[in-house]
C-alpha cells in the first residue's frame, strides 16, 4: 500500500490488523511509531522491484497531491502531475506484468464545471475545475489505458485489472482534515464563517478502509464512488462537528464560496452515486453523521489518552 502515513493509509493499518493479508506499508515519509518502507512510486523501476521481492498481487494507492489550492501555482504543476497521473500509471504497469490488482483513490474532483443536481454515476464523464481535479483524472485514464490495452507479452501476467474508487471530504483521526479543524476553531473562537453553497458528502476515511478491505477480497474491475451517505454543505458539516463536540459558544454563520477567493473553483455540487459500489461488492455505506460521531470520539478519546 503506498502513502501508508496519510489519513487513509493511517486507517487502512487498523483494518490490516484484522486481516489474514500480508500489507506493506510504503510511504516516501517515516512516521513515528509505526513502520514504513520506503517506495517513491514515481520511479518504475523502484516499484517493480518491489512487487517482485515481495510477490505484491494488489496495490491500493493512497499516494497523491492533495493541496488543491497549491496545485495550481504554474511552478507546481509539473510535480502534482507526476504525483497523481505519471505514478498510477507507473503503479498499473507494474501490476499488470505480474497479472496482479490495482486500487486507485480518485477524487469528486474530477467533477464540478457543469452544474449538476443529482449524484454523480462513476460512468459519468468528468469536468474538473483546476489542476488537481484535472491531473486526477489523467491518472485515472493513464490506468484505464494501461489494463485495456494489449499486452506486448501475452506469456506475462494473468488476471489483472484496476478499481478506481472516487471519494470526497475525506476526514479521519489522522493528520490534517475539515473535522479536526473544525474541532478546534468551534472551541476557541468567538464566531466563524462557512461556505453553505458547496454540496457533497464527508468521507470517515476508516469506512473508506473497510471498503477496500472488502474490494480486495472479491475484485471486480471498474470505476465504483464512496463517500457516507447522505449530503450536506460545509456550513451543515461544521455545524454537526460542533454539535457533537458540545461547542455551543461558537457562532457558525453561512456564506457565499465568493466571499473567500480561491485559487480554484471548487464543485458546487459533487454527491456521488455509489449504488454500483454496493452492488458489486455487498459494502456497507454509513450515514454520514453517524460516522462523524464515531470519529469525534475517537479523537477525544486519543486527545485524552495522550493527555491533551
Amino acid at each position: 500500500m503506498t502513502g501508508a502515513n496519510g489519513q487513509l493509509g493511517n486507517e487502512m493499518r487498523i483494518v490490516a490488523k484484522g486481516s489474514t493479508d500480508r500489507y506493506i506499508f510504503t510511504d516516501v515519509s517515516q512516521q513515528e511509531g509505526v513502520e514504513t518502507t520506503f517506495l517513491d512510486i514515481t520511479d518504475l523501476d523502484a516499484i517493480r522491484a518491489m512487487v517482485r521481492e515481495h510477490d505484491v498481487q494488489a496495490i491500493v494507492n493512497c499516494a497523491a497531491w492533495t493541496n488543491v489550492d497549491a496545485a495550481e501555482a504554474p511552478e507546481n504543476r509539473a510535480l502534482v502531475e507526476k504525483l497523481n497521473a505519471t505514478a498510477p500509471e507507473n503503479l498499473a504497469k507494474a501490476m499488470k506484468e505480474v497479472g496482479g490488482w490495482l486500487i486507485q483513490i480518485s477524487t469528486d474532483y474530477v467533477f464540478g464545471k457543469e452544474p449538476y443536481n443529482t449524484p454523480c454515476r462513476p460512468d459519468q464523464q468528468g469536468t474538473p475545475t483546476g489542476v488537481y481535479g484535472e491531473t486526477k483524472r489523467m491518472g485515472e485514464e493513464r490506468i484505464i489505458k494501461t489494463f485495456t490495452q494489449a499486452s506486448p507479452d501475452p506469456s506475462k501476467g494473468g488476471e489483472s485489472g484496476f478499481i478506481i474508487i472516487r471519494t470526497a471530504w475525506l476526514y479521519s483521526e489522522f493528520g490534517k482534515n475539515f473535522c479536526k479543524t473544525m474541532l478546534q476553531l468551534t472551541a476557541t473562537k468567538p464566531q466563524l464563517k462557512v461556505v453553505f453553497d458547496q454540496c457533497g458528502t464527508p468521507t470517515y476515511a476508516l469506512d473508506l478502509a473497510r471498503a477496500i478491505q472488502v474490494i480486495l477480497s472479491k475484485p471486480v474491475q471498474g470505476i465504483y464512488h464512496f463517500s457516507n451517505e447522505g449530503v450536506c454543505s460545509w456550513y451543515d458539516f461544521t455545524q454537526m462537528i460542533a454539535r457533537i463536540a458540545g461547542h455551543k459558544d461558537c457562532d457558525i454563520q453561512p456564506c457565499y464560496s465568493t466571499e473567500y477567493p480561491s485559487p480554484v473553483k471548487r464543485p458546487a455540487y459533487s454527491v456521488l452515486d455509489k449504488r454500483s459500489i454496493r452492488e458489486a461488492f455487498g459494502v456497507e455505506v454509513p450515514y454520514w453523521v453517524d460516522s462523524l460521531e464515531k470519529c469525534i470520539a475517537n479523537i477525544k478519546e486519543h486527545e485524552m489518552v495522550n493527555g491533551k
